[in-house]
């Protein structure tokens, strides 16, 4: 991927781009801004490292960051190292007891831990927490229904649905300048951890804690139609035709009902965007530029117009591939 060494960028050009992300400084100030990031959205250190700088400035300029993070490849990895195959049914994984073992162990504790710690080598005060902390995450076992047959269920095991979620320790975090981490683990009355599906984590953690944004980062550039073009705005009516005719499935299924769910429910945007692209979330958040799909929700929000649809590439374009105008609706 082609990055801009910021050695050769011009003193009057990185002036005006800081003084571009004025307008959007003080329109999200104090606003809560729930980040979901993939395992497999970031598997390059660079990217890690840069997502991690991009957090941290957020926090800094006044914005409320949580982030909500997965770990699919990872867990997959664990899994093989201990002789067990990955089995999924519409992009949840089927989870018995030693694969629950192993989800907590990689996602409490392996991914979690790296990346609480590459945030606060960048001077940010992350601190990680599982549905089980401050009773975060209430969960029961999941019945899978069958996206084409509703009367058919299936059983995934040790795989939960979000009962409830108490916000309580998270805002205590934030208002003590720290930043959640959150794992997506919760638990049961039968006392037994869940594993949760890290889009339908964030998107129910938006809603909870009323976020002006859910920014979801992926290793596409965004929701493809079937001939691979990038689709940069999508309404409700056209998520369903999406799903009806097969081209929103597996693992961005989960994702867009998620974001769907959320747009829905009082969020007032939900950014599906390429995790690959260095420093994303800053051109989603602090510039007019885009990266990705929007989902529009139900209230007023911001859209992005982009021009032309391009078709969507191997290996992702530079920070500057694509540049949106600002509309409202």
């Amino acid at each position: 991927m082609n990055t801009l060494n910021s050695q050769f960028v011009p003193a009057q050009l990185k002036a005006e781009i800081l003084s571009e992300a004025l307008p959007f400084i003080q329109k999200f100030h104090g606003k809560t801004i729930v980040i979901q990031c993939g395992g497999n959205a970031m598997t390059e250190e660079r990217l890690q490292r840069a997502f991690a700088r991009d957090v941290v400035l957020l926090k800094l300029v006044g914005m409320n960051p949580v982030i909500v993070h997965g770990g699919g490849p990872q867990i997959g990895d664990a899994l093989r190292r201990v002789g067990k195959q990955s089995e999924f049914i519409q992009g949840m994984r089927v989870t018995d007891a030693e694969t629950m073992e192993v989800v907590e162990w990689v996602l409490g504790g392996q991914v979690q831990g790296d990346l609480v710690t590459l945030i606060n080598s960048f001077g940010g005060q992350a601190v990680g927490l599982t549905g089980k902390d401050g009773g975060l995450i209430r969960a029961k076992k999941l019945k899978l229904q069958d996206i084409h047959d509703p009367t058919v269920f299936y059983d995934v095991g040790q795989v939960g649905e979000i009962e409830s979620i108490n916000p309580a320790v998270v805002k205590a975090l934030q208002d003590d300048a720290f930043i959640p981490v959150i794992s997506p683990i919760g638990v049961g009355d039968d006392e037994l951890s869940y594993n949760i599906n890290a889009d339908v984590v964030a998107g129910k953690m938006a809603e909870t804690l009323k976020a002006e944004k859910l920014v979801m980062l992926t290793n596409t550039p965004g929701v493809l139609d079937k001939e691979g073009n990038l689709i940069t705005g999508l309404t409700s009516q056209e998520i369903d035709a999406l799903f009806a005719d097969g081209t929103i499935s597996g693992g961005m299924y989960p994702k867009i009902s998620s974001a769907l769910q959320a747009a829905r429910n009082g969020v007032k945007a939900v950014h599906i965007i390429d995790g690959r692209v260095d420093h994303c979330l800053l051109l989603e958040i602090l510039t007019p530029q885009g990266v990705g799909t929007m989902i529009k929700g139900l209230n007023k929000s911001i859209l992005w117009t982009c021009q032309p649809k391009q078709k969507a590439e191997k290996n992702p374009p530079t920070a500057n591939w694509r540049f949106c105008a600002l509309s409202s609706e």
